[in-house]
This record gives structure tokens, sequence and C-alpha cells, in this order.
């Protein structure tokens, strides 16, 4: 676990910890049959921009997603994203970042928006 990623242009704390998905293993496991997560986060990096197709099976509690370009600015977001479900984003992105259902909403995070970790 690393500690926070930020909203910087709102400066806003997203979460406090998060961990870094990084290998075909761990984006493909993500977050199926975990608890809900709280005040953590699950940032998934890939090795270039490209539309990410995402899965919500055995995860069972609501999410909220926000993916980034390479300068880790917000190019889209979709909160509520529900379980067992699909959703692959409309915009080319490096990285994913899955977040407490809500967050989004409470850190009024835009897009074009800068976020850090």
């Amino acid at each position: 676990m690393v500690l926070m990623i930020t909203n910087s242009s709102k400066k806003k704390i997203l979460v406090k910890k998060h961990e870094e998905c990084r290998s075909v293993f761990s984006k493909a496991k993500g977050l199926m049959f975990s608890f809900p997560i709280k005040n953590n986060g699950l940032v998934f990096v890939f090795d270039m921009e490209k539309r990410i197709d995402l899965h919500m099976f055995f995860v069972f509690y609501p999410i909220d997603l926000i993916f980034l370009d390479k300068n880790k600015r917000i190019i889209e977001m979709k909160d509520k994203f529900m379980p067992f479900t699909f959703y692959t984003s409309r915009k080319k992105a490096k990285y994913t970042i899955e977040l407490p259902y809500g967050t989004i909403k409470k850190s009024n995070s835009k897009i074009g928006d800068k976020i850090k970790w």
C-alpha cells in the first residue's frame, strides 16, 4: 500500500491509501471477492494509452471510476459502477482508478482535473 491519491486541482484527498495493479494477474483480479473499499483505491497502470475494458464480476458493491491520460489528468469518469456489469472507456487512458462509491461527487472532481499519488 502506498499513501494518498489527491485531486490537486481541487486540493481534495480522494483516498488515503491505494494499491497499484501492474501485472496481468493483479489487473484481472482487481476487487473480485473483496470487502467494500472504504478509504482505499486501486490504480491500474497500463503500458500505453488505450480504451479500457472493465468488469465487476464477483465485486458485490458499487464503485466510482476515474480514467486518466499519461499526464494524470481526468479524461473520463463513471460513478456508481454496479456489481456484475461491464464498462468500456470512451477515451484512451493510461491509468484507471477504482474508488469508493461517492468519491467523485464528494470531491467534486471534473474532467481536466490533475490527480497525484
